[in-house]
C-alpha cells in the first residue's frame, strides 16, 4: 500500500529518545519512534531534533538515514573524552559523537529558536513520539518558525493513573507533559480508544484535535532460543521491564506456592519501585529463570517454543507483548484490561489478576495443552493479523 501523498511537507522528528538509550534494548516505545523514523525517511523531506548532552543537534535527512543505518547495525563510535570524563552513557555518548559530525546545525540550549529559524522550511512539521524533549523551551524555538505545527503521540496517561507504580518524581514530571501537550499540540495521536478517553478525561477543556490509530506491530523474525534448565520442558514467558505495574508478584506467588509442572522464563530487565521482587528473583525460585538483555530473535524463538505468554499486567496504554505474542500464533494469557480487549478481541485468555487459583489452573492447562501438542484457541490465533504500520500512517500522515 503506497501511503505517501504528493508533496508531503517538511517534517521534523524529534529523535531525542533514541539517542538516549543508544546500544540498549528496544523498549515498546523505542519501537515506535524507530518506526516514525523508517517511514519518514520514506517520506520526506525529514528533518531530526536532538537535544543531546551539549545542547541540540538537528540532522537533515542524510543525518537521519546516518542514525537509522548505524541503530540497524548497532554501530557505535566509543566515547571521546569529553564523554569519557563526564561519565557519560557509552551508547548515547557514542551515538551523540557519531551524529555531531554530520549535523546540519548544532547549538547551546539557548541557541535553540535561531538554529531552527535558519534550517527548517516554513511549514514544518513537528512529531514527537518518545514523550521526551517537549519543553517549553522547544515548543518556544518551533513556535518561531513560519506555519510549524505540533504533533504528539501520547502512549499513556499511567503516570498519573497508577503513579505508585512509578518512579519518584515522574508523575509530576508528566503532568507538565501532559500540560504542555494539551495547551500547544494541534494533533495528538492517541495508540488506543482507551488513551484516548484517557487524554480526555484528565484535558477535558484541550482543543487540540486527536486521533486514534493503532500502532503497527513488526513481528520479530525468530532466531535461535537460549538453552537452560527449561530446554525440553514446557515453560512460559513473562516479557517487560520487572515493575510492579508488570505484576509479576503473581506470576511469583505461583511458582512458589503452586508449583505448576512448567518453567517461567522472565524476559526483561529491572525496572524501578520492585525491591521485594528483586529480593525474590536474587533468592531462587524453583522453575523461574530471568533472562535480561536477549535481543528480539532471541524473545521471539523462545515464545513460539513455549506453552504461552503470560501478561498479568495492572495497567497498559497498548499492550504491545501480547499482540506480538499472538501475530506469532503463541497462546497468551492477560489480565482483563479494556485495552487489550481492544486491539486482540477474544484470542486471549483473560483472566482477573485477583484470581490466583484461576490464573494456576489456566497456567497447567496451558502446559497440559503444549505437552500434548494442542495450544489455546489455535485457530483463533492463526488468524490474527497485528494491526499494520501501513495503516497506523495513512491515518497520520493526512493530518499532520
Amino acid at each position: 500500500m503506497d501511503i505517501t501523498r504528493a508533496d508531503p511537507p517538511p517534517r521534523l522528528l524529534d529523535l531525542t529518545r533514541l539517542v538516549s538509550r543508544a546500544g540498549r534494548p528496544f523498549t515498546g516505545i523505542d519501537r515506535v519512534e524507530y518506526a516514525y523514523l523508517r517511514q519518514l525517511l520514506r517520506t520526506g523531506p525529514l528533518f531530526g531534533l536532538v537535544r543531546s548532552s551539549l545542547g541540540y543537534l538537528l540532522l537533515d535527512q542524510r543525518g537521519c538515514a546516518e542514525l537509522k543505518r548505524r541503530i540497524d547495525g548497532g554501530d557505535w563510535p566509543a566515547p571521546d573524552l569529553l564523554a569519557r570524563l563526564r561519565k557519560l552513557d557509552p551508547g548515547r555518548a557514542g551515538a551523540e559523537r557519531a551524529l555531531r559530525s554530520v549535523a546540519v546545525g548544532r547549538c547551546p540550549p539557548r541557541g535553540l529558536g535561531a538554529m531552527l529559524r535558519t534550517h527548517l522550511p516554513a511549514d514544518t512539521r513537528y512529531l514527537n513520539t518518545g514523550h521526551t524533549n517537549l519543553t517549553d523551551r522547544t515548543i518556544a524555538a518551533l513556535r518561531g518558525v513560519p506555519g510549524s505545527r505540533i504533533a504528539v503521540l501520547l502512549h499513556d496517561t499511567l503516570p498519573l493513573d497508577v503513579p505508585e507504580h512509578q518512579r519518584p518524581g515522574i508523575p509530576e514530571r508528566f503532568a507538565g507533559f501532559l500540560s504542555r501537550v494539551g495547551r500547544h499540540a494541534d494533533l495528538v495521536i492517541c495508540n488506543s480508544k482507551q488513551t484516548e478517553r484517557d487524554l480526555r478525561r484528565h484535558l477535558p477543556d484541550s482543543a487540540a484535535q486527536s486521533v486514534v490509530a493503532h500502532l503497527g506491530v513488526d513481528l520479530p523474525v525468530p532466531t535461535s532460543p537460549p538453552d537452560g534448565p527449561w530446554t525440553g520442558r514446557p515453560y512460559f514467558v513473562a516479557l517487560g521491564t520487572i515493575e510492579p505495574r508488570k505484576n509479576h508478584a503473581l506470576l511469583l506467588d505461583i511458582w512458589e506456592q503452586e508449583q505448576p509442572a512448567a518453567d517461567l522464563l522472565i524476559c526483561g530487565s529491572r525496572g524501578w519501585n520492585n525491591d521485594a521482587i528483586f529480593t525474590r528473583l536474587d533468592a531462587g525460585i524453583a522453575g523461574v529463570h530471568e533472562l535480561p538483555g536477549l535481543d528480539d530473535g532471541q524473545v521471539a524463538a523462545l515464545l513460539k517454543g513455549s506453552a504461552g505468554l503470560l501478561f498479568p499486567s495492572l495497567a497498559e496504554g497498548y499492550g504491545l507483548p501480547p499482540l506480538e505474542t499472538a501475530g506469532l500464533g503463541v497462546p497468551v494469557l492477560a489480565s482483563n484490561l479494556s485495552v487489550l480487549r481492544e486491539g486482540l478481541g477474544d484470542i486471549p485468555v483473560y483472566a482477573p489478576v485477583t484470581e490466583r487459583y484461576l490464573w494456576t489452573q489456566l497456567i497447567r492447562t496451558m502446559a497440559e495443552d503444549h505437552r500434548a501438542g494442542r495450544g489455546v484457541a489455535p485457530n483463533a490465533a492463526a488468524a490474527f493479523a497485528p494491526p499494520s504500520w501501513d495503516a497506523h500512517f495513512k491515518t497520520v500522515l493526512t493530518l499532520i
